[in-house]
């Protein structure tokens, strides 16, 4: 079977679409499957990633709010590399152009969209938060009904969350499956290195004693990185705490001004899987900001590492947690995030691990299994064996 991805937020610098993309190479191959990724790019460029798995880079603008990121401006371009390489299925990963695109394409293979982002979750409902969300849903009935024409397009939208779902769903998109995400096989208990956690305490300033809090993701507002230090320094009090923040994004030269003046270290987004999920596994707790993850693909590499997670009480970082794996609060609230830093450093040292019961993950394979699966029944042909 012969899957095409166009992949809108596809970015050679990074990002979570892109581990994602770079997992789907690996593990598409091995289920006896080809892969072509469309994604914008500086240039026209083909790429084989291995036999069976390509990159196409399609020449497009870079956005104007974050220019590591492109978009595809021109739909015929679009359809012309469809017919160019003859998929089976034609995967969407964003609910735009690309996606309205695809879904004028005349081809016939089946075709499938991948809620990757919660563009509700993400703007209106942070940026309209005293409102109720059915009235904030009134305010954009545009979007919806431009979803509405995407779920009549479309064979299948999927969402790596049931809340996203049942959202969908009640706003009278039918054809939703619910695909969780899994999270690579580097990520464990086992890589916990105390050497790690005490050398990175002692470039904040802390002892080893101290508590260390960690934060991963694109440094933009819908991740809330300003809630997310204000709400540290607010917990610190006469705790010894600190908080290394990794990634890139719009807001880092602000936050870099911030963050120098508290017990806070910038690091910038890292290719390096293995040192990341060292450090994700010597850190005491990872902090979460956005409420408007579709799955929150750190927040389950953290957990699998044994390392307890501080989550909005919203989303699909929420959907993840279970009993024993850390705290919640209320979402959008720097004094709420604050009470669970301090209730959870109060904690120290019980509160260090989540136990290994609690941190067997479902696996990337398992998530690129089921949703093959989906894809190979509409295409009407026989599921290729793992």
């Amino acid at each position: 079977m012969r899957i095409v991805d166009v992949c809108a937020f596809y970015s050679p610098c990074g990002g979570g679409i892109s581990t994602y993309i770079d997992a789907k190479f690996r593990c598409v191959r091995e289920l006896g499957h080809e892969l072509i990724v469309i994604a914008p790019a500086e240039r026209e460029e083909v790429t084989e990633i291995s036999p069976g798995a390509i990159l196409v880079g399609v020449a497009a603008p870079t956005m104007p709010f974050d220019r590591r990121y492109r978009y595809f401006h021109s739909a015929e371009r679009l359809h012309r590399e469809l017919d160019r390489w003859h998929p089976d299925h034609v995967e969407c990963s964003s609910p735009w152009s690309s996606a309205s695109a695809v879904a004028r394409w005349r081809g016939g293979a089946t075709r499938s969209l991948f809620m990757h982002s919660d563009p509700m979750a993400a703007y209106a409902y942070r940026w309209f938060g005293s409102l109720s969300r059915s009235f904030v849903d009134s305010l954009f009935s545009r979007f919806w009904d431009h979803m509405r024409f995407l779920g009549r397009s479309f064979d299948i939208l999927v969402s790596p969350s049931s809340q996203l779902a049942q959202r969908l769903r009640g706003r009278g998109l039918g054809n939703v499956a619910t695909v969780p995400l899994g999270v690579d096989e580097g990520f464990s208990q086992a890589n916990r290195d105390e050497d790690l956690r005490a050398t990175l305490l002692w470039g904040l300033g802390l002892p080893p004693s101290a508590t260390l809090l960690l934060s991963v993701g694109r440094i933009s507002p819908e991740k809330r990185p300003r809630m997310i230090i204000d709400a540290v320094r607010q917990a610190s009090g006469s705790r010894r705490l600190g908080l290394l923040m990794i990634g890139d994004g719009p807001m880092r030269q602000k936050l870099e001004r911030l963050a120098g003046r508290g017990p806070v270290r910038l690091y910038p987004h890292t290719h390096d899987r293995r040192l990341l999920a060292r450090t994700v596994a010597s850190c005491d707790a990872l902090v979460h900001g956005c409420e408007a993850e579709t799955f929150g693909l750190v927040v389950a590499e953290a957990l699998a590492s044994g390392t307890p997670v501080i989550v909005p009480d919203r989303g699909g970082a929420f959907e993840q947690m279970k009993p024993g794996q850390g705290l919640s609060y209320t979402s959008g609230s720097t004094a709420a995030l604050a009470r669970a830093i301090g209730q959870f450093a109060d904690l120290q040292p019980a509160a260090l691990h989540v136990p290994e019961s609690l941190s067997k993950p479902r696996r990337i394979h398992d998530h690129f299994r089921e949703l093959l699966a989906f894809y190979q029944a509409l295409a009407g042909g026989p599921i290729a064996p793992a």
